[in-house]
């Protein structure tokens, strides 16, 4: 089976000329039928080759595509290809193998997202997809994600995305960490936010009149009341996070550039894995990496700079570089 991206084009090309009872295609018709079907879609993409067209004529009669039966019809030198039944078509069988395959693998990896509303109907599907699949037993788990599905306030997940999709108004009782009692915040819910394992709510507190954001790992219970609901209208929440690293965005923090020096260590990872999108690497080579990032400073971006230790310093701006040293301080007499 021919793998590239203009698979499905092909075979629908294929179909549409194997049924077609007015005109007879030679194979060099149907190499033609697929590349003016391709530069219309494409104009980029080159000229179908004889090996792949015969390749997509062996899948489609294949067991895993459609069992076609292609008859090959010989008039003198030249080679008539058409359906048997003139009826077929891939469009009207049931999914081969190979699609229930690939929508298997997909729906499981969607089916990761444990706590959506959605999980139970994935996980149904999936089940129904795989009775119809010869699975292997010595099949084995290819992929992995970063996910804990014991994570607490998880079972949250679900229900606050329901309210977001369906515009009401919740009473969360929340409970921030070092607090003796739990707090009453009513809320207009926008927002669900990933970062670092844990998930955050965001909102307008209807009190404050500002955005909100809640660790749903200390919500102890909401509801939905009564009130009418304040749509979003101003916030673009992707661009909301532009320029912090995380969750939380300090009010009326300013965006500052800093600069950062990682040693050879360090350097390598931060250099193929940013630490935020802004990241500007000026200079990397076997002493590390020195790098520039424009964000506004919050508790996140000093939790990952401290995270990593002796392995980096920061060069500018000299408010930060004070207000770490103050930090690493504080570290260094925990051990004195």
């Amino acid at each position: 089976m021919a793998t590239n991206k203009h698979a499905q084009i092909r075979y629908k090309v294929l179909d549409s000329c194997f049924k077609n009872t007015g005109r007879d295609y030679t194979f060099e018709d149907l190499i033609d039928a697929i590349n003016e079907n391709l530069a219309e879609i494409d104009p980029s993409a080159d000229g179908i080759s004889i090996r792949t067209v015969r390749e997509d004529i062996a899948f489609m009669e294949s067991d895993l595509g459609w069992s076609a039966e292609i008859e090959r019809i010989r008039f003198g030198k030249k080679c008539i290809y058409r359906y048997k039944n003139p009826d077929f078509s891939i469009n009207k069988q049931p999914l081969n193998q190979t699609e229930l395959t690939q929508i298997s693998s997909a729906l499981e990896i969607i089916g990761r997202f444990e706590g959506m509303p959605q999980f139970d109907l994935v996980n149904s599907i999936l089940t129904k997809i795989n009775n119809g699949i010869e699975i292997k037993n010595e099949k084995e788990s290819i992929i992995s994600f970063d996910n804990n599905k014991y994570l607490k306030g998880i079972e949250h997940l679900g229900n606050l995305f329901n309210v977001i999709n369906s515009k009401k108004v919740i009473t969360v009782d929340y409970r921030p960490f070092n607090y003796n009692d739990n707090m009453v915040i009513i809320l207009h819910p926008y927002y669900l936010k990933q970062f670092n394992n844990r998930w955050f709510l965001l909102g307008l507190n209807d009190e404050l009149k500002k955005i909100y954001t809640i660790a749903l790992d200390r919500i102890v219970g909401f509801e939905t009341i009564s009130k009418k609901y304040i749509k979003n209208t101003e916030i673009d929440f992707k661009e909301y996070y532009e320029d912090i690293i995380g969750v939380t965005k300090p009010e009326n923090g300013k965006v500052v550039k800093v600069e950062l020096q990682f040693n050879k260590e360090a350097g390598p990872y931060v250099f193929t894995k940013p630490l935020h999108e802004s990241q500007h690497n000026k200079k990397f080579d076997e002493n590390g990496l020195l790098i520039t990032i424009e964000i506004i400073p919050n508790v996140e971006f000093e939790k990952l700079i401290l995270s990593f230790g002796n392995q980096v310093k920061i060069i500018s701006p000299k408010k930060i570089v004070e207000q770490f040293k103050i930090k690493y301080k504080s570290a260094l007499e925990q051990y004195e």
